[in-house]
């Protein structure tokens, strides 16, 4: 069974209602499935109930069902599989999120039960936590979670709301300048940047760019990719 897994970038594009954007993406990808588990980790200034309630509303054709509201989470990913069901990451910041994960030992969990063909998506900080690490995150580290290890469904760098835009008059690194150190620091690891409307989507064990268009970092490089490339080099090193 292979992974099926899709990364959206954001919740939102330009002014759009919430996953309206990614509702096209989201129920292509869920097939028949309609009962979901929505993991609400990332939310730190809304509650998690607040979030699963949110989700609910821009997805009122499915069954939304709050990890944190059940007795044993680790059990319910488990056996969402064979349940029929889907996980949901929502974004957030993502340290908080991948330290929650950590916490509640559902890593493991999330790998194996997506391995078997669990569909798998997320947006923002549950996009950002499928690469090998969190390292490219946009987020402020608010908590320290005891790794920056994270699920590596694919074997590169994301980086989430990508651009490079530099308001007139602000003098801070461009997004562009703070990935360029990362790859000085780590010239063989790729980033997929992946702009805001965007997704990565993997299925059939092949990796590809839903949307708008995107950017890959590598080295001293930076290369454009677009709707429908085939990135499925980065599902391996």
């Amino acid at each position: 069974m292979s992974a099926h897994v899709l990364m959206l970038s954001s919740s939102r594009a330009d002014d759009e209602e919430y996953l309206a954007h990614g509702r096209p993406h989201i129920f292509t990808h869920l097939g028949t499935i309609r009962d979901i588990l929505f993991v609400p980790y990332a939310g730190v200034t809304i509650s998690w109930d607040e979030y699963t309630q949110k989700v609910r509303h821009a997805l009122p054709e499915c069954k939304i069902t709050g990890l944190h509201t059940l007795s044993d989470p680790v059990q319910a990913i488990h056996a969402a599989y064979e349940n029929k069901q889907a996980v949901l990451v929502g974004g957030g910041n993502t340290f908080n999120l991948l330290a929650t994960l950590y916490q509640f030992e559902l890593m493991a969990p999330l790998k194996q039960a997506v391995a078997k063909g669990l569909p798998y998506i997320g947006w923002s900080a549950g996009s950002n936590i499928c690469g090998t690490t969190i390292r490219t995150t946009n987020d402020m580290p608010i908590t320290q979670p005891p790794s920056f290890d994270s699920l590596a469904f694919v074997q590169c760098q994301i980086n989430p709301h990508y651009s490079n835009y530099q308001p007139p008059g602000f003098n801070g690194e461009t997004r562009d300048q703070r990935l360029a150190e990362f790859t000085a620091l780590n010239p063989l690891t790729p980033v997929l940047g992946i702009r805001e409307g965007s997704a990565l989507l993997l299925s059939d064990n092949a990796l590809s760019l839903k949307g708008k268009s995107g950017v890959i970092f590598l080295g001293e490089h930076k290369k454009d990719m677009h709707e429908g490339d085939d990135l499925s080099e980065f599902l391996h090193q």
